[in-house]
């Protein structure tokens, strides 16, 4: 919230690495801090036409700016570009 952000979209599943923390969560730390929680999970080297849609909305629907996160970037990025 401090760097402006809006809105946070998870798109990381739960349970992808030992000791992350659930969506739900980050969702209640998110809404704590005053922003909107998406949570559009997205499987390692599987993103779907699915997500790719949901990300979109999301992105639409979201006030922005929108800190969207993942393990390492790449989905999030991969769903952008595809966006796009």
């Amino acid at each position: 919230k401090a760097a402006g952000f809006k809105s946070v979209i998870c798109n990381r599943p739960d349970d992808e690495q030992p000791g992350q923390p659930s969506a739900d969560s980050v969702k209640a730390a998110v809404e704590a801090a005053g922003l909107t929680f998406r949570y559009i999970p997205v499987i390692s080297g599987q993103i779907t036409a699915e997500n790719v849609e949901d990300q979109a909305e999301a992105l639409d629907e979201l006030e922005g700016p929108v800190f969207a996160y993942c393990r390492s970037g790449a989905r999030c990025t991969n769903l952008y570009g595809l966006i796009q």
